[in-house]
């Protein structure tokens, strides 16, 4: 298979992830380096990287959108493809944000104004009713049609307020249970070890070492 008109994949591209998010593609490579220690990360693109266009995600689940975003990214490369879709659901507000996660705020990707309007939804919400999960449905498709999609959540309560640095997204008000720190205030080390995003990707390791390895 070769890739379509106007992408690019530099020679010893061996897996793409479909993603245009730099702190996406450096956390996964993260995760995925100890299971595949001999991939040279040079190997390992996102899709800005091959040009790649976007597919429309008009998927209702999570796991549905993961695989349209790597189905579309398999066959417009030619190798294998790796996607994640991923967002926040809340208890008070019936699995919201979900699916529209990002654009929760009406513009896609403004981290800013998706979390200022999320903690004025829940600004009368008590402590004891914060609870929410950060969820990641991970696909693998090769392009021989194989598939496999993994899903991973992190359990945890909700910050009144954005505290720390690290991370994106919502991480500054997920609180994980067993910890007092917001996920933004976790090493990358400690986020990734217990992550819904690392917990996808790393159930799905085996299927993309068989994948890598053939």
């Amino acid at each position: 298979m070769t890739p379509v008109d106007g992408v690019v994949v530099p020679a010893g591209t061996r897996l793409v992830l479909a993603t245009h998010n730099a702190h996406k593609v450096g956390e996964l490579r993260a995760i995925l380096a100890p299971a595949l220690p001999d991939l040279d990360p040079a190997a390992v693109l996102g899709a800005r990287d091959v040009h790649a266009p976007e597919p429309v995600e008009d998927g209702l689940t999570f796991q549905e959108n993961a695989l349209i975003k790597a189905r579309a990214l398999a066959a417009a490369t030619g190798v294998a493809a790796v996607a994640d879709d991923s967002g926040l659901s809340v208890d008070v507000l019936g699995g919201a944000p979900g699916i529209f996660s990002a654009r929760w705020a009406g513009r896609h990707g403004d981290d800013a104004a998706n979390l200022a309007l999320l903690l004025a939804q829940l600004a009368d919400i008590a402590p004891a009713h914060r609870g929410a999960r950060f969820v990641c449905a991970a696909a693998l498709v090769t392009p021989d049609g194989t598939e496999h999609v993994e899903v991973g959540t992190l359990e945890g309560t909700l910050a009144t307020a954005p505290r720390g640095t690290h991370g994106f997204g919502y991480d500054p008000v997920l609180v994980p249970h067993g910890d007092t720190r917001t996920c933004a205030e976790l090493t990358p080390q400690e986020k990734n070890a217990i992550s819904h995003r690392g917990q996808a990707f790393r159930a799905l390791v085996p299927h993309l070492v068989a994948a890598l390895r053939t």
